[in-house]
């Protein structure tokens, strides 16, 4: 006899301060992050970007978001839309032990940060309608079929795809994203960015940290061991990361960076999210200490060799972290962490295989529909501002307003 659905009030607790922990992450964390890297002319457009992201993809999933992410499968590609503006929701309807209206919530902070990542590669020079149709287009195109195929009960989470927490559906994707928009963008006037205000990017930092324990602690959906070992493990990799990076950072420039450990910080938490749930400390070290080789090599060589402007490093970080995380879970996920798991080193290596399919659909998809988009955009309406825009600081052009008055 199936177990009756029974809801857990600790549960449902903890998902609702995961949630809000999430939602620190883009309001204030990405914008404060981000907003202190950029050029003072541009700090306050900067934030806005991922303000106005959040505040879109958030209407969109309550909308018909939702449904085709999570509703039931149409031949593993998209879900139905059979609960369009959140109809046929009950506040009393569960989703495991919680209730379906706060995993909808949990998702939606999710989608609007991913989103939000994705503005960090075009600081500086996107015009702000461009940037609003395009959100609407991506997380409609891109985000929806994803987060379906490998969470919401599509062909690639039945394959056996693992993502803890988003390798593949938010980082690969955001990463991916911005990489195909920023080729189509073209390259900034002044290609130089030296951080305005690094104290408000380290502030950033610590409100992404701390909602990051939310965003991999809370995929769980429990409030029990998983979370604990998730939480655990996320600070273990982030730690190792940070530390690598500035050890990378002495011996090629002669001392640590304050932007180096934070940059390091992050790419950890990155490549750790979608292992969060199956692997133990020893692993994520190894993946901690990975994540900031690989992150630095395509920040400092990848991206100078191929000279594409990847303004704040979205798919250096993001992008190229998230791929690291997504293969190697298959290599350290561990039974003993999680018995729906079993990788390389446990005698599974068909899970590599499997991992290896999911990041590469995962790239795709999030590059190939982003790039049309943006070229339908840019012949449309265009991307760009205007050069003299640029040149003097899109706050002033498009907001009127200035983050600073001294």
């Amino acid at each position: 006899m199936s177990a009756i659905a029974a809801l857990s009030s600790g549960d449902t607790a903890w998902i609702i301060v995961a949630s809000i922990l999430v939602l620190l992450m883009s309001i204030p964390g990405a914008a404060f992050f981000y907003g202190g890297l950029a050029k003072k002319k541009n700090v306050l457009n900067t934030m806005f970007l991922t303000l106005i992201a959040f505040a879109i993809i958030a209407l969109i999933w309550v909308t018909y978001g939702y449904s085709f992410a999570f509703g039931s499968t149409i031949n593993g590609i998209i879900g139905a839309p059979a609960n369009l503006f959140m109809s046929g929701i009950s506040p009393d309807a569960l989703n495991g032990s919680i209730p379906t209206m706060l995993y909808i919530v949990f998702q939606l902070t999710f989608a609007a940060l991913t989103g939000a990542l994705i503005s960090g590669a075009v600081v500086g020079r996107m015009k702000t309608s461009s940037w609003i149709v395009f959100i609407i287009a991506w997380a409609t195109l891109v985000y929806l079929p994803i987060c379906h195929w490998v969470w919401g009960g599509g062909w690639l989470m039945n394959l056996g795809a693992l993502d803890f927490a988003g390798g593949t559906v938010v980082h690969i994707n955001c990463g991916l994203s911005a990489l195909a928009l920023i080729l189509v963008l073209g390259a900034r006037k002044e290609k130089t960015l030296l951080p305005h205000n690094l104290t408000t990017s380290i502030l950033g930092a610590a409100f992404l940290f701390f909602g990051w324990l939310g965003f991999n602690g809370g995929s769980a959906l429990t409030a029990g061991g998983l979370a604990s070992s998730a939480i655990l493990v996320s600070i273990v990799a982030a730690c190792a990361a940070l530390i690598m990076w500035c050890i990378i950072d002495a011996i090629k420039v002669g001392k640590p960076t304050v932007l180096g450990a934070i940059t390091g910080l992050i790419a950890g938490l990155v490549a750790i999210t979608p292992a969060a749930g199956f692997v133990d400390v020893p692993a994520a070290i190894i993946i901690g200490l990975g994540a900031s080789l690989v992150s630095y090599f395509a920040v400092y060589y990848i991206k100078e060799r191929l000279g594409y402007d990847d303004a704040l490093d979205v798919f250096g970080v993001h992008g190229c972290s998230g791929i690291f995380g997504s293969i190697v879970t298959g290599i350290f996920a561990s039974p003993f962490i999680n018995s729906a798991a079993s990788g390389l080193l446990y005698g599974n290596p068909g899970q590599v295989g499997i991992q290896l399919l999911a990041t590469a659909v995962s790239i795709v998809w999030a590059f190939g529909v982003s790039y049309i988009i943006a070229k339908v955009i840019d012949k449309t309406m265009g991307l760009r501002v205007e050069e003299s825009v640029e040149v003097e600081g899109l706050d002033t052009n498009l907001h009127e307003e200035s983050g600073y008055n001294l």
